[in-house]
């Protein structure tokens, strides 16, 4: 439990952040799931415009520091093999 007025300024904060960051999460994961459906659907034209519109969010979501560099360059990179080899 926070004791001093800092810690219970930052422990506030924390919340509102943690707010902030899940609801942009939960906004990647939707595009991101828009683009597992097209490729499941076998969709190569539905795919590839869910995959442009999901890059983007996810850069978003590195400088945000919602994701790690590494973890959305390696996303991206499977997503746009698989719909690669869709076509």
């Amino acid at each position: 439990m926070a004791n001093t007025p800092q810690s219970k300024k930052r422990a506030r904060q924390a919340e509102r952040r943690t707010e902030v960051n899940k609801a942009r999460r939960s906004r990647i994961r939707t595009f991101l799931r828009t683009v597992e459906e097209a490729l499941a659907a076998g969709n190569k034209d539905a795919a590839s415009e869910a995959l442009r519109a999901a890059q983007p969010e996810l850069m978003r979501g590195v400088t945000k520091g919602v994701l790690h560099r590494n973890t959305a360059a390696r996303k991206m990179s499977r997503l746009s093999s698989r719909v690669k080899a869709l076509g």
